[in-house]
């Protein structure tokens, strides 16, 4: 039997009291019962001291619980309880009867010696029973997370994400350019074919090679795809030449009786022999040579070809394309003192197609030219009008390219200029949302006033041009959606409005604006294309009269921006995104 002295971790109860008698001690051993407790007599100072030593009785089927109990806080050492921690095995005997077991069911935790035989924590006695459950708890679950073998798996996987990445070639993100100045250009200028036009026909953006850059200067006058001229080209310009010869017939232009206009409109009809494609994308530009034996159209593309078409000539090798042009082809005459030369205007050049010597020659190069007029019966002169809103002279008289004069109008975008048929030296000018006339012989550099406006225009105006026999009327297109007619019989005051025509001019990024030219054989009556269906060419008066609608539901499907009219004859030729001509005539 052990001694336990309070705090040393044995199980014991030590207690002081006044020393009784030695027989009463003897008597206090003789009734202890033997294997339960034990009395101890130790005399310290004058006193006697009473140790009781309680050994824990076996209990069948039950482990006793392993846990310390201490007295209350502040009791003396002498006085506490102390509960042995170690295990022991317990010794054989009957259950006690003396109250013990009823001072450990007090303090245990209910557990029976089953649950406390399989504590996988070895070591550990001086833990509570809390502590051991949940020690026990974590070993059980890991034992379970180990059996499902999730660290492999995870492995595993992670193994098969870095292979699939590792097959992924990233695409390396593009350097951005630092402090680097880029001149902005439009689709114009860079030449990008817009989507919407059959691939096989026009190229969304032509190579270098297909479309190679054209020089400075004279160039001769040899088709396309032709190192040198063809006998079917030569017989082509031998035509034109022929019929530049003589001289057309301007007697009898005028017809005042509307009904027979009316009726000669009506017999002018479309058949399948007088469509070609001329040229390879989207007509921007036309002019029709006045003469009245045959018929002669040239038309210019968005990417500065010349196609001249012989439209009485039926074979395949009526028609022949020429590239004096970078650029597109904004606007062709014939000179109407010279037939035989076809002016041509581009973006940065001027040419003159000379059929007598077979050679384009350069009249001006600058930049962002849009449009020219002859300023003289003998178009020695021209006026040319630049996209950022200037004009310029231009005497073909003078050596060099350089132009005469460079005047700043005022325009942010000059698109369209016009010379008045009768008043060589006015002209007219039609920009964003501005359409003013102006005195030739009154330019300057800076600070040009026009002598007369035409206001009312709410968005950019696309074309406007003075009536071809007096000049007392001007027609403009608008992006509102208006066509409208001026009354310009006084060049010195602000134009009236005279009539305005509701008709829908959106025709979007795909398709060359619609321009509304005047019949030069009628002088109160223009032509105009339209977004209409069935796809029409229409003919209004200058009241705002539909006059006629040229169709064809099995020859025309596709709408017609470019339209011009024969000076002379019946004939009337459009022109769409394709590249194809459409020829109406008796």
């Amino acid at each position: 039997m052990a001694v336990c002295e309070a705090g040393t971790g044995e199980t014991g109860l030590t207690g002081e009291t006044e020393g009784p008698s030695p027989r009463a001690l003897q008597r206090l051993q003789e009734s202890t019962p033997q294997g339960t407790a034990g009395l101890q007599l130790s005399p310290e100072r004058g006193r006697l001291q009473l140790q009781v030593l309680l050994t824990p009785l076996a209990i069948a089927g039950r482990r006793l619980p392993q846990k310390r109990l201490l007295g209350r806080a502040g009791a003396p050492a002498s006085k506490r309880l102390c509960l042995d921690s170690s295990p022991q095995e317990p010794a054989p005997g009957p259950p006690s009867t003396n109250g013990v077991d009823d001072l450990w069911d007090v303090d245990s935790d209910g557990s029976d010696g089953s649950e406390g035989a399989e504590d996988p924590v070895d070591g550990n006695s001086q833990l509570s029973a809390y502590e051991r459950k949940r020690l026990k708890n974590l070993t059980e679950n890991a034992k379970f997370f180990a059996a499902l073998k999730l660290h492999e798996t995870a492995a595993k996987l992670q193994q098969i994400t870095t292979k699939s990445q590792s097959n992924i070639t990233k695409r390396a993100k593009p350097k951005k350019a630092k402090d680097e100045m880029v001149r902005r250009r439009s689709m114009r200028l860079q030449r990008i074919d817009p989507s919407g036009v059959p691939m096989l026909e026009v190229p969304a953006q032509p190579e270098a090679e297909e479309y190679p850059q054209v020089p400075a200067g004279p160039l001769p006058m040899i088709p396309e795809d032709e190192v040198e001229s063809s006998k079917l080209a030569e017989n082509l310009l031998a035509m034109w030449m022929r019929i530049s010869e003589g001289k057309a017939n301007s007697s009898g232009k005028y017809t005042p009786d509307m009904k027979r206009y009316q009726d000669s409109l009506s017999r002018m009809v479309l058949s399948e022999e007088n469509i070609k494609k001329v040229v390879k994308s989207r007509v921007s530009s036309m002019a029709i040579h006045p003469s009245e034996s045959l018929l002669f159209v040239a038309a210019g593309d968005k990417f500065g070809q010349i196609g001249l078409w012989n439209v009485d000539c039926k074979s395949e090798e009526g028609a022949h394309v020429f590239v004096p042009h970078n650029f597109l082809v904004s606007c062709m005459h014939f000179s109407p003192f010279n037939p035989a030369h076809l002016l041509s205007l581009s973006d940065d050049t001027l040419r003159c197609g000379d059929v007598t010597r077979a050679v384009f020659d350069e009249i001006c190069r600058g930049e962002d030219f849009s449009s020219f007029a002859f300023l003289e019966d003998t178009a020695s002169t021209v006026i040319v009008g630049h996209w950022d809103g200037k004009v310029a002279v231009v005497d073909r008289r003078i050596p060099g390219t350089s132009p005469e004069l460079s005047a700043d109008i005022g325009f942010k975008r000059t698109r369209t200029v016009h010379v008045h048929p009768v008043n060589k030296q006015y002209f007219l000018a039609a920009g964003s949302v501005d359409v003013c006339i102006y005195d030739v012989r009154c330019l300057k550099p800076t600070g040009n006033k026009p002598v007369s406006r035409l206001k009312g225009h709410t968005k950019s105006v696309a074309s406007a041009y003075f009536s071809p026999v007096t000049g007392n009327r001007v027609v403009t297109v608008c992006a509102d959606d208006m066509l409208r007619v001026y009354d310009t019989t006084s060049l010195l005051l602000d134009a009236a409005v005279l009539s305005t025509v509701r008709h829908n001019n959106n025709t979007g990024r795909w398709l060359t604006r619609f321009q509304a030219v005047w019949d030069p054989k009628q002088e109160d009556c223009f032509v105009v294309g339209s977004m209409a269906r069935p796809r029409q060419i229409e003919v209004f008066q200058d009241t705002g009269k539909l006059l006629h609608s040229f169709s064809n539901l099995d020859c025309l499907g596709s709408v017609c921006s470019i339209n011009v009219v024969h000076p002379t004859k019946n004939i009337l030729v459009g022109s769409n995104s394709s590249g194809r001509l459409h020829v109406f005539k008796e």
